[in-house]
């Protein structure tokens, strides 16, 4: 660590430069071992938007408690679910008045579940990025294969790099470098970044979750800049591959299509979704139940949580009027506070700036 960081500090040009760690698990590994203090001090690491928890907007959530009040219909959801606001309550005030929510570790209890319960309208909360989205598939190929007619799937399933690609074409957010996912990348592999570094001339590397990783990824990537040849490098390259996970692509391929989506605090990106494909509606809650996941009215509360912001780099999370003051870990207002692998999250446990 101490050779890396002084490579790092040797070869960082003198102006502002910000690179932006795409995944949540970066951001609390980043922050959980200090590395931002072993840093220049010109260099800026930004939270983006890895964080699925993060980017669920209120109208999805929404739609989930709609669906959790009827009294033949049991949710399953990953338990970092719960307390993400709404715009009126979250699925853990609606857990705790009807029961009709259950967390689950994988997607595939879901089936399981509806075979435990035929009397009950099972509905999976089908939330992540292309890690998450594979188990998804293999789950409703096999529902369709076990005949399951009491189960469907509320996706809010988001592609990584069409975000990037957006978050570089915002004018007035300066990325000089992306710290790719690691989890993410185990699945598509490097490819998909190649698109972003011709159009954007901005370098991607795919980089590991221990502090050597994170270091030797932004070396990486400064080395890159400093000799002005932007491209994609894998610093974690004995997990990643340049084709990635071709038969968990092939999966998702079968079973999605891609479709837009809309990111909490960034707005509806263009072919960043992932939508279940009509030939498996049957297992589409939004189709089964006539729900709607697209954005909703933000409560005046809402408003003035500044997680969009935050994860576009444009502030930190102490920048935001809420943030250890209304908002915190107990009691979340946005859902960069409820998730673990949240930027305010991560601040407010290994800043020691939230006491209140």
């Amino acid at each position: 660590v101490d050779r890396l960081a002084a490579k790092i500090k040797k070869i960082c040009p003198p102006q502002p430069l910000n690179i932006m760690e795409v995944c949540g698990s970066h951001t609390q590994s980043f922050f959980r071992f200090g590395l931002d203090k072993i840093l220049p001090s010109n260099l800026r690491l930004i939270a983006g938007p890895g964080c699925p928890v993060c980017v669920s907007s209120a109208g999805y959530i929404d739609a989930a408690v709609s669906l959790a009040r009827k009294k033949d219909v049991m949710v399953l959801t990953f338990g970092d679910m719960l307390r993400i606001p709404g715009n009126k309550t979250s699925l853990e005030q609606e857990r705790a008045r009807s029961g009709n929510v259950r967390v689950v570790y994988s997607a595939l209890e879901s089936l399981e579940a509806a075979r435990a319960n035929p009397d009950k309208k099972v509905v999976f909360l089908a939330v992540g990025f292309e890690t998450t989205a594979p188990t998804v598939a293999l789950s409703i190929l096999a529902a369709k294969k076990l005949g399951l007619e009491n189960l469907s799937f509320l996706t809010a399933l988001k592609l990584i790099p069409p975000a990037m690609e957006y978050l570089a074409a915002d004018k007035q957010l300066k990325v000089h470098g992306f710290l790719c996912p690691g989890h993410v990348s185990a699945i598509i592999g490097t490819r998909p970044y190649e698109p972003i570094v011709r159009k954007r001339k901005i370098t991607c590397c795919v980089a590991g979750f221990e502090p050597v990783d994170i270091l030797e990824g932004i070396y990486m990537i400064l080395r890159r800049i400093v000799s002005n040849d932007p491209a994609v490098d894998n610093q974690y390259s004995r997990v990643v591959k340049r084709p990635g996970n071709i038969e968990a692509r092939n999966f998702m391929r079968r079973v999605f299509a891609v479709s837009k989506a809309e990111w909490r605090g960034l707005g509806v990106i263009p072919a960043s979704g992932q939508k279940i494909r009509k030939e498996f509606a049957r297992f589409d809650a939004e189709k089964v139940f006539s729900v709607s996941a697209d954005a909703r009215g933000v409560s005046p509360q809402q408003k003035k949580c500044r997680c969009g912001d935050v994860l576009k780099g444009l502030i930190e999370p102490p920048e935001c009027p809420l943030f250890a003051a209304a908002c915190s870990p107990q009691k979340p207002i946005g859902p960069c506070m409820v998730s673990s692998e949240g930027a305010c999250n991560a601040y407010f446990k290994y800043r020691n700036v939230g006491t209140v």
